[in-house]
């Protein structure tokens, strides 16, 4: 595992900050948020790209690919993946992300307007490509099989794993690296999405602003980060002496066909989606102890997710530990299912259920058990993750304890 988040540049720092509570969300540094009436964000603090590439290449390069690199290789590293030449065209990458390089489509179309054609970066096209996260993963580690690069909004993460199983069940791959990134902070998205009224404008207390499930809640953080893992056959692994933190039991996708930005109000299209990984998964919804939720902190979001647990788990979703790691993280959209995965997969890994900070007042339409404030020890057995996105996009991927 490797992550880049606002609560950690490693994936065990990340872990050890979710479980202990702690909120990455700040006021804003990267830009002038004076004017904005969102001026909080999960940014990324003291990242340094040089760590991980040559400055001539991280030039060539957009910040959510930066991210997604940074990630990959400490994942690599965690792994000790090792890859000989014939084993390259077998190994894949499937980084997804919501925007791209987003931050400099904004950048350069103020070049050309304010300096003329002339300025423009001569790579500009490269470093903007939202598939540029996977190719450029697949080009600092060696990979040479497919470079997947799912864009569907906030559920894109996910995209990645469900990408990954396929890949090694259809045999196309041996081992998959996988995961999201994102990284478009930036005053436009931030006034658009104010505009909409999506996001938290609690700016004079940035570390309660993300509120998942609370009665009190506004809206979202918006966030940036990269969380990949790898994912490999089980054969390969066994043969390598490989450390396994969780089986990828199943992944389950769908969409609403409803709205751009609404979700189905019943919660029946993410339902369908976690029903379809229980399938997937050759699970029933009692082998399940644990959701990583999608849990934006949106009135809509929220209700309408709790409804979906219900109808996809029946009685069960009562018995159910349900938490949201957008609390801490904010919101990183296309990551946000990558963050959400790494979540579940290691809280099987270590049987504990990160907490949803922020969550002081119960919510009457939100009444699931959604471990408020600390974090909980508990058997973990099998744990899902869910993301949904904008154009009603739904994923729901399944770890389960593995035992070599």
């Amino acid at each position: 595992m490797g992550a880049i988040t606002p609560i950690g540049l490693s994936a065990h720092d990340f872990w050890k900050n979710l479980v202990a509570g702690e909120s990455g969300i700040t006021k804003i540094t990267r830009f002038d948020a004076s004017d904005l009436p969102v001026k909080i964000a999960g940014e990324v603090k003291d990242f340094n790209v040089g760590d991980f590439m040559d400055t001539k290449g991280a030039r060539r390069m957009s910040r959510f690919a930066h991210l997604a690199v940074a990630a990959a290789k400490e994942a690599a590293a965690d792994a000790g993946l090792e890859l000989e030449d014939a084993e390259r065209p077998r190994a894949a990458s499937a980084i997804a992300t919501g925007s791209g390089g987003a931050i400099d489509t904004m950048e350069e179309s103020q070049t050309l307007l304010n300096r003329g054609p002339q300025r423009v970066s001569a790579f500009y096209v490269p470093i903007m490509a939202p598939n540029m996260g996977a190719c450029q993963v697949s080009m600092h580690l060696g990979l040479r099989g497919p470079a997947m690069a799912s864009v569907a909004a906030c559920a894109s993460g996910l995209y990645s794993f469900f990408e990954a199983k396929h890949l090694i069940d259809s045999g196309l791959a041996d081992v998959v690296v996988a995961g999201g990134t994102e990284a478009a902070l930036h005053p436009l998205p931030i006034a658009a999405l104010a505009n909409m009224k999506a996001l938290s404008r609690r700016n004079d207390e940035p570390e309660r602003a993300s509120r998942p499930f609370d009665a009190n809640r506004e809206g979202f953080v918006f966030g940036e980060g990269a969380a990949v893992m790898i994912v490999e056959s089980e054969k390969r692994a066994r043969e390598r002496g490989a450390r396994v933190y969780a089986e990828l039991a199943g992944a389950g996708l769908s969409c609403d066909a409803y709205h751009i930005t609404a979700p189905l109000e019943d919660g029946s299209g993410a339902a369908q989606a976690m029903e379809s990984a229980l399938q997937a998964a050759g699970m029933s919804p009692t082998d399940i102890d644990y959701i990583a939720a999608h849990g934006t902190g949106t009135p809509m979001n929220d209700v309408s997710e709790t409804r979906a647990i219900k109808e996809a788990f029946g009685e069960h979703a009562g018995k159910l530990a349900v938490s949201s790691p957008k609390s801490m993280v904010g919101h990183l959209l296309g990551a946000a299912g990558a963050v959400g995965g790494m979540a579940a997969a290691l809280a099987v890994y270590h049987d504990i259920a990160p907490p949803t900070i922020n969550l002081e007042t119960p919510d009457d339409d939100c009444d699931l058990d959604y471990v408020p404030l600390k974090a909980r020890e508990m058997p973990v057995r099998g744990a899902a993750a869910n993301g949904f996105g904008f154009g009603g996009q739904n994923g729901c991927v399944i770890f389960r304890k593995y035992d070599v």
